[in-house]
This record gives structure tokens, C-alpha cells and sequence, in this order.
């Protein structure tokens, strides 16, 4: 069994930051790609960045220069540090891990999301 835990969203206003983390706990033999999506209101979910697990990354181009990912292997913990935060950066983030459990298999895990409300 594999839980992700996220945390970190909430209201913020234009030009604030947040930093949201994602924390994979079980039966965790390694993890290969971590990514953060996003989904907002009435909008397909969409790729925001993604890291692999040898530390390249990937940005969309609409964050590319405001938001950094990163991960730590060792708690199992992958971050997204957003700033400049804009109005339509508002949705729900979730997290995706592309995790090799102990028994040998890969599967990928969702976080349960948290919201990001960017408003004045």
C-alpha cells in the first residue's frame, strides 16, 4: 500500500508565492517520475512540471520562470515553489508519482489535491 499526503495550497494574492509538497509513504522500493498537475474550473487537467528521478525537469510553458520543482529522495517528498502567482494559476493541484513498490511493480499515484485560489 502507497499513501501520498499534499499539502500546502490556499489563497493567496497576485505576486504572492506558495510552496506545496507531496509526501509518498509505504511500500516504497523507489520513485521515478514526480509531477504536479493542475485541473481548473471547467478545464481539462494539465501538466504543470514534472522531475525525474534523476533530476531533470519539465515545465509548462505558462509557469516556465515562476515555478521550480523539486524532490527529496530521501523523505520521499516532491515540492512545487510557485511564485508570481497570477489569477490563472487558480485550481486544484495534484500530485502524480510513477512509484516501484518492494514487490517489483510500478504504479502511478494520485495526491488527493489541494486547492490554489489565486485572488485580490
Amino acid at each position: 500500500q502507497v499513501q501520498l499526503v499534499e499539502s500546502g495550497g490556499g489563497l493567496v494574492q497576485p505576486g504572492g508565492s506558495l510552496r506545496l509538497s507531496c509526501t509518498a509513504s509505504g511500500t516504497i522500493f523507489s520513485i521515478n517520475v514526480m509531477g504536479w498537475y493542475r485541473q481548473a474550473p471547467g478545464k481539462q487537467r494539465e501538466l504543470v512540471a514534472a522531475i525525474t528521478a534523476g533530476g531533470s525537469t519539465n515545465y509548462a510553458d505558462s509557469v516556465k520562470g515562476r515555478f521550480t520543482i523539486s524532490r527529496d529522495n530521501a523523505q520521499n517528498t516532491v515540492y512545487l515553489q510557485m511564485n508570481s502567482l497570477k489569477p490563472e494559476d487558480t485550481g486544484v493541484y495534484y500530485c502524480k508519482l510513477n512509484i516501484q513498490t518492494t514487490r517489483g511493480f510500478e504504479y502511478q499515484y494520485w495526491g488527493q489535491g489541494t486547492q490554489v485560489t489565486v485572488s485580490s
